[in-house]
């Protein structure tokens, strides 16, 4: 299935280290700008009891989720021992001062 580029916010509504949801038609997406100035982003969903992790706590290149402190890899999505599981992650673009996720 081919991707879409679809725009999410402009660069300067991206605060360093604080989480930005937006829902992409029936995705819910949280899109962070690291410390050094890349963007992630990943579904908003924690895969235990269902998170919000746009409202996880940032550090370095993970989110912890809100609700049970999970650590989650903004790279690739990958849930850090002892817990498991994986969230989906999206490529992203800035173009022009613009955030758009492939989806």
């Amino acid at each position: 299935m081919p991707k879409t580029k679809v725009y999410v916010a402009r660069q300067e509504e991206l605060l360093p280290r604080i989480g930005y949801s937006v829902v992409c038609g029936e995705r819910k997406i949280a899109v962070f700008r690291l410390s050094d100035g890349r963007i992630k982003a990943l579904e908003n969903i924690s895969p235990y009891r269902q998170g919000p992790l746009a409202e996880g706590t940032v550090s370095g290149e993970y989110v912890y989720c809100p609700l049970y402190d999970w650590k989650i890899s903004l790279l690739d999505g990958q849930v850090q021992e002892p817990d498991h599981g994986t969230v989906a992650t999206f490529e992203t673009l800035l173009e022009d001062g613009k955030v758009y996720v492939w989806i």
